[in-house]
């Protein structure tokens, strides 16, 4: 067979992709990744790495556990590793032990020194933080897990309101379907838009979504659709034990109050500060269905100055008090939700 024949029979992989598992990681954000990959590397969905291709490294070769325990097999050893175009991080459960062995941490500080982009997915992000790989950078981290962070980390770069934030050679992302459109991002970039938007839609996903688009929020009545209003109660959510000013938000989105307000009354028919409201009711309302704290405690966890205060607001707003939710929960046996008030910001 000629060289030119062996070249059409075995093109340069346009993107080349290696993933670190870390222990008990989020095999969702793994999946979703992949499978974009997977997807635009061949024709139809017949997997054949052609365009593209990826591997999962280990150190050990040892099996790695997944948050939900299933098992992935690592099959490239690290001394074995290539050059690759990106090397992504897939973070899972939270723990005071590093999620990596010093060998991968050790790999990946090298490769990333060398000037290879590296990619957190889901808490991939705190890994690459502690590994001191963020520093200087913007960087991207689920609502879910905001706070989490903060109390972890010093920074001011942190990003909570996006499904993806690309800084350089620094790409992370809030994990579960935002690792789809990250990856799509990538296959876009390095084989084309039809092959990003064909793995989207075998994925039963509508659109390739970018960066900037607001992350889902916790799930309640209310729908949001205009983007900032989204944002603004994306912030909202990550400052409820010590509530920011309706100022404060809008400083923060680079708007006036005004302009704010304006745009929740138009999206959702009330004012910020009535949303704000609502949030802060239903974590409270959670907490009373869910764990056995005092009125006191729970007033202080969700932003209220003390059990008076959050009594009086439930009232006015509930038209009962937090013991008497309590009574009605536990005699109903009502579902986790079923008293929810607040805003739902819907998958896009």
């Amino acid at each position: 067979m000629n060289i030119c024949a062996m070249a059409l029979q075995h093109p340069k992989k346009r993107l080349s992709v290696a993933f670190l598992l870390a222990d008990r990681f989020t095999l969702s954000a793994f999946a979703n990744f992949v499978d974009v990959l997977r997807l635009a590397a061949d024709e139809a969905d017949r997997s054949r790495p052609i365009l593209c291709e990826w591997s999962v490294l280990s150190a050990t070769m040892d099996s790695v556990r997944s948050s939900c325990g299933v098992k992935v097999q690592p099959d490239t050893r690290l001394t074995q590793a290539k050059d690759y175009d990106y090397i992504v991080v897939v973070g899972g459960l939270i723990g005071d032990q590093s999620a990596l062995d010093s060998e991968t941490l050790r790999f990946l500080q090298s490769r990333a020194t060398a000037g290879l982009p590296v990619v957190g997915l889901c808490t991939g992000v705190f890994i690459l933080h502690e590994a001191g790989l963020l520093n200087g950078y913007r960087c991207c981290v689920s609502w879910f897990h905001h706070q989490d962070f903060l109390d972890r980390f010093d920074t001011e770069q942190l990003v909570a309101d996006q499904i993806f934030v690309v800084d350089r050679n620094r790409l992370t992302c809030s994990g579960g379907h935002s690792a789809a459109h990250l990856a799509a991002f990538l296959v876009e970039r390095h084989i084309g838009q039809s092959a990003a938007i064909k793995s989207l839609n075998i994925m039963m996903i509508d659109n390739a979504l970018s960066g900037e688009k607001p992350q889902p929020g916790q799930q309640s009545s209310r729908r949001a659709n205009d983007p900032l209003v989204k944002k603004s109660i994306l912030r909202m959510q990550q400052n409820i034990e010590t509530p920011k000013t309706i100022a404060e938000i809008a400083e923060d989105l680079g708007v006036g109050r005004r302009s704010l307000e304006r745009r929740f009354f138009s999206d959702l028919g009330a004012t910020p500060s009535k949303i704000y409201l609502e949030i802060r009711l239903e974590r409270a309302l959670s907490l009373l269905r869910t764990t056995d704290e005092t009125v006191t405690q729970i007033a202080l966890a969700s932003g209220f100055c003390d059990a008076p205060h959050l009594t009086r607001l439930l009232r006015a707003e509930r038209g009962m008090s937090p013991s008497e939710f309590r009574k009605t929960h536990l005699r109903q046996g009502a579902p986790t939700g079923e008293f929810a008030v607040g805003v739902l910001v819907p998958q896009t």
